[in-house]
């Protein structure tokens, strides 16, 4: 009898066993997104994503994703951009959570009777006319100044002075917002000229 009850309480004491071991590595394999990005990740919806990217198309939308899962702000995102001219990629890691975005899967900027799409177009633009404002580059957009695209986001000439490198980094950050705005009333012109031709054919 003494046998079978040990036999009981050893059988007992390895299931106990295994099902701690195998609940352990359960819940490390369920790692936060916290553990796996290496900081804690912001709220980033679609549209802050799709505002930066309309600006400037040549960034890939993961880089900016992932930025905006630190800053959490369209606007500290877009002033790092015009600072340094490019967004960190995403490390291997970052793909687990979020699937890697092709190209083609950005919505285009159009102007369309869709609400989502009015919203986006109408984020920009007020994303545009607050940069506009705060760099003071009204009279330029007012005289119709336009910027070479090829000349944007150059490497730029280490002045001398702390003032000529100033102004040399703001006069950089003026040509940026420039040529995005160039960008986007282009974009918005060819959606509007699409549209235009499709109501007539």
């Amino acid at each position: 009898m003494s046998e079978v009850v040990n036999v009981i309480v050893a059988f007992a004491v390895i299931v106990f066993i295994f099902r701690w071991v195998t609940s352990g590595s359960e819940s490390n394999g369920e790692r936060s997104p916290s553990d796996i990005l290496g900081f804690r990740p912001k709220n980033v919806t679609q549209e802050m994503v799709t505002t930066i990217s309309n600006m400037f198309p040549d960034v890939p939308a993961d880089n900016i994703r992932y930025d905006l899962l630190r800053t959490g702000s369209v606007e500290l995102t877009t002033n790092k951009l015009l600072e340094r001219g490019f967004l960190d990629a995403p490390p291997a890691a970052y793909f687990t959570l979020y699937p890697r975005q092709q190209a083609t899967q950005r919505p285009p900027v159009a102007v369309t009777g869709n609400t989502n799409a009015s919203a986006s177009t109408s984020a920009v633009k007020k994303q545009q006319a607050s940069l506009i404002a705060r760099y003071k580059l009204e009279e330029r957009v007012q005289k119709g100044e336009t910027v070479e695209e090829e000349k944007v986001g150059g490497k730029a000439v280490w002045e001398d002075s702390a003032e000529k490198r100033e102004a040399s980094l703001k006069e950089r950050k003026a040509q940026m917002i420039l040529a995005a705005r160039q960008r986007f009333l282009a974009q918005q012109k060819e959606a509007e000229a699409k549209k235009a031709a499709e109501a007539s054919s």
